[in-house]
Formats: C-alpha cells, structure tokens, sequence
C-alpha cells in the first residue's frame, strides 16, 4: 500500500510538471515580412527596391538593371505600289512605337524608308521619303506624339536587305525602320518559360 501511494505521487507529480512546460510555452510571432508586394520574386524582408516594374531582371535585393534605350524595329507595313497609304490594319505597328514613346518621354525616333530597286533612283527617293512620312505623320495625329520628337529620312534603294533580284527580294527591301533612342533607360526584362515571342500580324 506504501508503494501505490509513493508511485501516484509521482505519477502526479510528472503530470503537473508536463502540463505547466505546456503552458508557459510562448506563442510564435512572425518578425520578417515574407510578402512579395511588386511580385519582382524578392521577399520584403530582403527588398532594397520595392516597385520595380513585374517582369524587370532583379538582383538578390529586388534592385533592377537597366539598358540603353537604343532601338530598331522592322515595322511590317506593306504599301501598295507607288503608294504612301497606310492601310488600317497595319496601323498595330506603328502603336508600339507610339506607347514605347509615350512610357518614356524623352525618346525621339527615325522613320527610315526603303525600297526596291525597280524604277528610278529620285522617284524611290522621293517614294522612300513618303512612306517614311506617312508613319511619323500617323504617330502624330492618330498617337499625339510631338513632331519635334519625329524624323522621316528616305533611303531609296541605297540600303537593300537581299541583293538577289526576286520578286520576294525585292518585297523584304520595301520595308520602313522605326530607330528609338533616348536619354533616358529601359528596365532589362528577364526571360522565363513562359515568354513566348509575339507573332506579327
């Protein structure tokens, strides 16, 4: 009897001690802010650069870099022949200029026109000279983007693509160049599996 009673103090005793270890045992508070507001793929504990644009190339510190602002786009405008009209459905290409020039606004850019070699040196100067009017006055009416940020320089056939005389030769060397340069920077954007390359239409 000595022992049952020696034994349940103990195992009284043992219960006690397990609970009050359970109970004084302090509640976990978080102390980093593992959020990722600019969606950049840097934790706010650790952000250094908050606000970087969703896409941009970050450092460990969600810091961007950033590249000249120095670009040549082949805008994939058809003319008819002998013609400077801007068909509707070709007016997508030259947007993209407008909103890139519209996001920063201290670019300025060259509409360079080309052409074929079929005809005249001066009528595809003159041609050449046109078309690439043709465009920067679109950027302006349609876009609003101030004249004074807009050159057109016609090339003639001086500067072909594809020297071999074919009918499809002489089609790539009709084509308009818009040059976008600037001052000012571009974020560099990072490439991920799901970036795909826009089709043109």
């Amino acid at each position: 009897m000595k022992y049952l009673l020696v034994l349940f103090a103990l195992i009284t005793t043992a219960g006690c001690s397990v609970t009050d270890i359970v109970e004084s045992n302090p509640s976990t508070t978080q102390q980093f802010d593992l959020n990722d507001s600019d969606r950049d793929g840097v934790i706010m504990a650790r952000e250094r650069c908050a606000g970087t644009v969703v896409g941009a190339a970050v450092d460990n510190y969600g810091c961007g870099r950033i590249t000249n602002i120095n670009e040549r786009q082949d805008l994939k405008i058809l003319f008819s022949n002998n013609s400077t009209v801007i068909e509707p459905q070709y007016y997508n290409q030259i947007e993209k200029v407008a909103k890139l020039m519209e996001t920063y606004p201290t670019t300025r850019v060259t509409i360079e026109g080309h052409t074929s070699k079929v005809g005249s040196y001066e009528l595809n100067l003159a041609l050449s000279q046109n078309r690439a009017k043709a465009v920067t006055d679109v950027l302006k009416t349609t876009y609003g983007i101030n004249p004074s940020r807009l050159t057109a320089i016609g090339y003639s056939f001086d500067r072909p693509i594809d020297n071999s005389g074919t009918p499809a030769a002489e089609e790539r060397n009709r084509r308009v160049i818009a040059e976008v340069t600037a001052d000012d920077t571009l974020p560099a954007m990072r490439w991920n599996i799901y970036t795909v390359d826009e089709e043109v239409d």
